[in-house]
């Protein structure tokens, strides 16, 4: 058996974090600290007063794994567990405090999309510059110049300095130079967190197209359909530590499962939303009809629930939850509210909470459908909290239904499915239908 192409062993990170032990400082203060310790104005840093101190914090610890050839392995844990300090020690960007890696091959890493763009230089000439940031040749961007060009749809913008981009403009360029790269290993941390719901729905194609490419794939996400289509095997982390390494679906079963992981969708300060605030959703879930297990997808008519986790920052009086669901194109296909159900909450308290709604057997045609959820403050009849385009949602057919649904495929048959039933009926003597 061949090496692994990547090899973690005993890896671990510290990083010092500095404390004032007085909330303000007086000019007396600073003036006191300069002449007590003039070598501090000189750049001489190790100098240290009493009001400050230093605390130790391990971000990863004996972390350990192995990666083979081609494999395309994700990486979960809440916010804070490790996974962006242990993609940028792959990646070159920061050392091990203890532990070391083998890598065997070009690495491409993917982190803050639009790292290396210039603002005063216009499209055309940001593709060359990071192109050569992240390693490729000027052969290599001319050769691929019309396919990132077209990925990002800015062909009118080309020579518009990007500071006049619009910010989905800006990050589809980017990420469009970083995804045609072609190295051995590809390291990429929350590609679907950025751009609009049409990018993100390409971003997931692209990934799909490099996974199945034969590179080796390490990718992070919070969006654990994306981490089970994606990654037959994935790592959990949690504080630093590998809590599980193998079957991808066993590994997200395990996180979801923890009291730590609330939700197959978490939704923080970086989804795109808007709102008073005054109630926040936390996460969503996609379940079972009878049972809290979690649901990658769904089948053509299976019954799921979806679970709402919310945190309410005041009281609110006669609020509304509720969700729909998007058509690829953004469209809505499906809506429901809480007060559709005769569900109605006169006041809801400050403090956590979840709401199940329960869908049977929904007529969708098989296709790609996204998540949008609200929280509605009925008394001023705004938004709390707004999230327009979060979660993938694929349905799909049983195998054995393929010859009956053969058409249920193409978009212009529409999005609902409704059970017809045809007759037929000889209009004149001696005439055959269909003969």
């Amino acid at each position: 058996m061949s090496d692994p192409i990547i090899s973690v062993e005993n890896l671990s990170k510290r990083f010092l974090i500095g404390h004032h032990s007085n909330g303000h400082r007086t000019l007396r203060d600073v003036l006191t600290d300069a002449l007590s310790a003039p070598g501090r104005w000189f750049g001489i840093s190790h100098l240290q007063t009493a009001h400050s101190k230093q605390e130790e914090f391990w971000a990863l610890r004996e972390v350990n794994f192995e990666v083979n050839e081609g494999e395309v392995v994700g990486i979960i844990g809440r916010n804070g567990a490790g996974k962006s300090t242990l993609l940028k020690i792959l990646s070159r960007i920061t050392e091990p405090t203890i532990g070391r890696i083998k890598i065997r091959g070009r690495v491409a890493s993917l982190l803050e999309v639009g790292t290396g763009f210039h603002p005063e230089l216009t499209g055309r000439e940001n593709v060359f510059l990071n192109g050569a940031i992240l390693g490729m040749s000027r052969e290599e961007i001319k050769r691929k110049f019309d396919q990132i060009v077209a990925f990002a749809e800015v062909e009118k913008f080309l020579d518009t300095p990007v500071k006049r981009y619009s910010s989905g403009m800006y990050v589809r360029l980017a990420f469009a130079v970083a995804a045609h790269l072609e190295p051995e290993i590809l390291i990429v941390d929350e590609v679907l967190a950025v751009g609009d719901f049409e990018f993100q729905r390409r971003c997931l194609g692209k990934m799909n197209e490099v996974a199945h490419g034969g590179r080796t794939v390490l990718f992070v996400s919070h969006n654990m359909n994306a981490i089970e289509e994606l990654c037959p095997r994935s790592i959990l982390l949690r504080n630093g530590i590998v809590e599980q390494y193998g079957d991808t679906r066993s590994v997200v079963a395990g996180y979801l499962s923890s009291a730590h992981a609330k939700s197959a969708w978490e939704i923080d300060e970086q989804t795109d939303r808007e709102g008073t605030g005054s109630a926040r959703i936390t996460g969503l879930d996609l379940l079972a009809a009878d049972s809290d297990a979690h649901l990658a997808n769904l089948m053509f008519r299976q019954s799921f629930r979806l679970r709402m986790y919310y945190q309410s920052n005041k009281k609110l009086s006669d609020p509304r939850f509720g969700f729909a669901l998007l058509s690829p194109k953004g469209e809505r296909v499906f809506l429901t509210e809480t007060i559709e159900g005769n569900l109605r909450i006169p006041v809801l308290e400050e403090g956590e909470g979840r709401f199940d709604c329960f869908v049977s057997a929904p007529n969708l045609l098989p296709g790609t459908y996204y998540l949008e959820a609200w929280i509605i403050e009925r008394a001023n009849v705004t938004f709390a909290d707004h999230i327009f385009r979060i979660g993938r949602i694929e349905i799909t057919t049983d195998p054995s239904q393929s010859e009956t649904f053969a058409y249920l495929s193409d978009s212009k048959r529409g999005q609902v499915f409704l059970d017809c039933r045809w007759s037929s009926q000889e209009l004149l003597r001696g005439a055959s239908l269909g003969g």
